[in-house]
């Protein structure tokens, strides 16, 4: 059996000092097997961003290790963690983040022309991924010119620009109406599927979460 892509191991995360001290995680473990889609749900308040954030090397836990890809997040340097970020996880947020002054098309290729891929190139490889999520007639708008779905299928296209073997994504259809939220979230299965993706989602929403292969609860401490 292959080597999980993704493990936490005994996580604990807080905010704050003293008697205002917060404990979000404690003691949090998570084993993702590769081709897997897992769906992270719980009330708001109990963690599952923070989580997501752990997983994804944006933060770092108090307590507890990651094992990404086969390495220990505690050992890597900053400049390792970025590389691995850059190269191989792909991230989908609530807000979709995409730069106003950049055109949809510019907003897909940042990760690539950050990696070191050359403008041309990277241009023609963001028109590709737009075309394939279906937007291939707006890579020249503004994100303000594009609906709330197609700013998150634009989302998707930036997050899957350099090939990442892991998609993180956090509330991805939290700010989208029913037919809105359906439709991107059958996007990220074919995806999930053409690509081989493994993919950990953080959400809301039970029927996008009973759509994924494994759902994992995170609950308040009584």
């Amino acid at each position: 059996m292959s080597e999980p892509i993704l493990v936490a191991e005994g996580l604990w995360k807080g905010y704050g000092e003293g008697e205002r001290r917060v404990e979000v995680l404690r003691g949090f473990s998570l084993t993702v097997e590769k081709g897997e889609m897992v769906a992270v749900v719980g009330p708001s308040g109990v963690g599952k961003s923070t989580l997501l954030y752990l997983l994804g090397l944006l933060d770092k836990p108090d307590a507890g290790e990651i094992v990404i890809f086969g390495q220990r997040a505690s050992a890597l340097s900053e400049e390792q963690r970025a590389q691995l970020r850059n190269r191989k996880l792909g991230f989908v947020f609530q807000f979709h983040l995409l730069l106003s002054d950049f055109t949809l098309e510019e907003n897909v290729a940042m990760p690539l022309l950050l990696a070191g891929v050359g403008r041309e190139e990277a241009l023609k490889r963001a028109r590709e991924l737009l075309a394939e999520v279906g937007l291939a007639s707006r890579g020249k708008h503004f994100p303000d010119e594009l609906s709330g779905g197609e700013q998150q299928r634009g989302a998707v296209a930036r997050a899957l620009a350099c090939g990442p073997e892991l998609l993180l994504a956090d509330e991805p259809t939290g700010n989208l109406d029913a037919v809105a939220a359906r439709r991107f979230f059958e996007l990220l299965q074919e995806l999930h599927l053409r690509d081989g993706l493994t993919s950990v989602i953080v959400t809301h929403n039970e029927v996008l979460a009973r759509g994924c292969h494994r759902v994992v609860h995170l609950l308040p401490e009584a």
